[in-house]
C-alpha cells in the first residue's frame, strides 16, 4: 500500500525547518522545486496495491534512487549519507531535519525490483523532460555501443570446472546426500598446478590439471544427477544442474557459452580495446545528443549482435521517449550496411568523393561530432555505475543502463 506525502507543512515549534537552515540556491534546492514529482507519483502509483503496511513515500524513494544514480553509491551508502545532508532530505521531500535513516538498505533493492525497467524509463523520460529545450532544438543524434561488465571474476575453463564441483558438494550437503568423494584436496593441487600455464616448463602439465578438473567436474555432476535422481528431488535443481552440464561440454568453438555460474546471460565481447581484449558482460546502445551530451537512450542487447544490428532499436527508442524524430543520426563505421531508419539518415565517416567541395566540408563537420559520444560514454562508466553492473539477470542489466543515463541527465541539470 502506497504511504501519501503530505501536502501542507505544520510548523513545528521546536523544530526549524529545513527552509531556514540551508541555502535555497543549492543546485539540489533547485533542480528539486522544478522536477515534476506529482506528475511521477501518478505515473508510478499504479504498480503499489490498496491494502496491507503503507510503504514509504514515492517522492522519497525517488530521490533516493536518482541521488543515488547522481553520484554513484551503493544502497548503504545512499541510506548513510541521506541521514547527514539536510540537501538530500529537501531533495527527497522533507520538511524538517531528520535523525533517523530514511528506510533500510533492503528497501532500496525492492524499490528498483517493483519499478521494473518500464518504470525506470518514466523517470528517464522526466529527465529528458527538462532537457525539451535542448531536445526541441537538435536536429541530429549520435549513436554508439559500448559493453556493460557484469559483476564476475575473469571467467577461465579451470575456475569453472572447480565452480561446478563446489557447487555440487553444496547441493548435496543442503539435500543430505552422500557422494562418492568431494575432491577437496585433489581440486586444491590442480588448482594450483594450472596457474603456471604461461610458463614454457610448466605448460603440459597445466594443460594436464585443466583436463583433470574437467573430468572431475562431469563426474560429480553425474553422481549427484544420479542421487537426486533416487530422492526424486532433480526437478528442484534441473535450471542449475542444465547451466553446469553445458559448463563440462562446451568447447573452444561452442556458440552461446556459459562463462558464470551465477549470471548464465553473460556475454563475451571484443571491443579492439588495447587493455581489455575481452570483456564479460552486455552490449548497451547509447544515443545521445551532439554538444549537451544528453542521453536520449540506453537499451541492453541480448548476446553479441553486430552494431548495424541494433541501430534501428536505438533510434526508435530515442524517437518515442521525445517524441521528435530526428534527421540524421551520426554513427562510427562499425554500422556499415545501414543508410536510413525511418526518416533518419544515417551518417558513417568514409568517403566523400561523391560530394561537391561544401558538402564534403559539411560531412567532415558533422562526423567530427561523433567523437563526442565517446566522453559521455566515459563518464556513465566512471561516474554512473555502468562501467560495472551489480544488478542481477537481464533486467539488471536494462535498469543498470537506464539509471546511469538518468544520473548523467541529472548531473547536467546540476551543472
Amino acid at each position: 500500500m502506497l504511504r501519501k506525502h503530505a501536502e501542507a507543512c505544520q510548523l513545528d515549534l521546536f523544530k526549524a525547518a529545513l527552509t531556514q537552515i540551508i541555502d535555497l540556491k543549492h543546485p539540489l534546492v533547485i533542480l528539486a522545486d522544478k522536477i515534476p514529482w506529482k506528475q511521477l507519483e501518478k505515473q508510478l502509483e499504479v504498480l503499489y496495491s490498496h491494502t496491507g503496511t503503507p510503504s514509504h513515500t514515492l517522492h522519497k524513494m525517488l530521490g533516493l534512487l536518482i541521488l543515488q544514480s547522481i553520484y554513484k553509491l551503493s544502497d548503504k551508502r545512499a541510506v548513510e549519507l541521506w541521514r547527514e545532508n539536510p540537501y538530500w532530505q529537501y531533495f527527497c521531500g522533507e520538511h524538517f531535519f531528520q535523525l533517523q535513516a530514511p528506510c533500510a538498505q533492503s528497501d532500496m533493492t525492492h524499490f528498483r525490483q517493483r519499478l521494473t525497467p518500464k518504470g525506470i524509463q518514466a523517470i528517464l523520460a522526466v529527465s529528458l523532460q527538462m532537457h525539451a529545450k535542448t531536445i526541441r532544438k537538435a536536429q541530429q543524434i549520435l549513436v554508439d555501443t559500448t559493453v556493460q561488465p557484469a559483476n564476475i571474476t575473469y571467467p577461465t575453463d579451470a575456475k569453472l570446472y572447480k565452480k561446478v564441483i563446489d557447487k555440487c558438494n553444496s547441493i548435496a550437503q543442503k539435500t543430505n546426500l552422500k557422494l562418492r568423494q568431494c575432491y577437496k584436496f585433489v581440486v586444491k593441487k590442480l588448482i594450483y598446478q594450472q596457474r603456471y600455464y604461461k610458463i614454457k616448463h610448466h605448460a603440459h602439465k597445466a594443460r594436464k590439471a585443466t583436463k583433470r578438473l574437467k573430468t572431475l567436474a562431469a563426474k560429480q555432476l553425474r553422481d549427484l544427477q544420479r542421487k537426486l535422481h533416487q530422492v526424486g528431488q532433480q526437478h528442484i535443481y534441473q535450471p542449475i544442474m542444465q547451466i553446469m552440464q553445458k559448463v563440462v561440454t562446451q568447447s573452444r568453438h561452442t556458440k552461446n557459452k556459459i562463462y558464470s555460474l551465477c549470471s548464465p546471460q553473460v556475454s563475451c565481447i571484443a571491443k579492439g580495446k588495447v587493455d581489455k581484449k575481452y570483456e564479460f558482460g552486455s552490449k548497451v546502445s547509447i544515443v545521445s545528443l551532439p554538444g549537451s551530451n544528453v542521453v536520449l537512450s540506453a537499451l541492453t542487447h541480448a548476446g553479441n549482435p553486430h552494431d548495424s544490428q541494433t541501430l534501428a532499436e536505438s533510434i526508435t527508442s530515442a524517437q518515442s521517449i521525445t517524441g521528435k524524430t530526428f534527421a540524421r543520426a551520426i554513427v562510427d563505421r562499425g554500422y556499415r550496411g545501414s543508410k536510413t531508419v525511418g526518416n533518419t539518415t544515417i551518417i558513417l565517416p568514409g568517403s566523400s568523393k561523391k560530394y561537391n567541395r561544401y558538402e564534403r566540408y559539411r560531412h567532415k563537420q558533422r562526423c567530427r561530432l561523433r567523437s563526442g559520444i565517446e566522453a559521455t560514454i566515459s563518464h556513465l562508466k566512471l561516474d554512473h555505475r555502468l562501467g560495472r553492473n551489480y544488478l542481477k539477470g537481464t533486467v539488471g542489466a536494462q535498469m543498470n543502463a537506464l539509471l546511469a543515463a538518468i544520473g548523467i541527465n541529472f548531473k547536467w541539470l546540476l551543472q
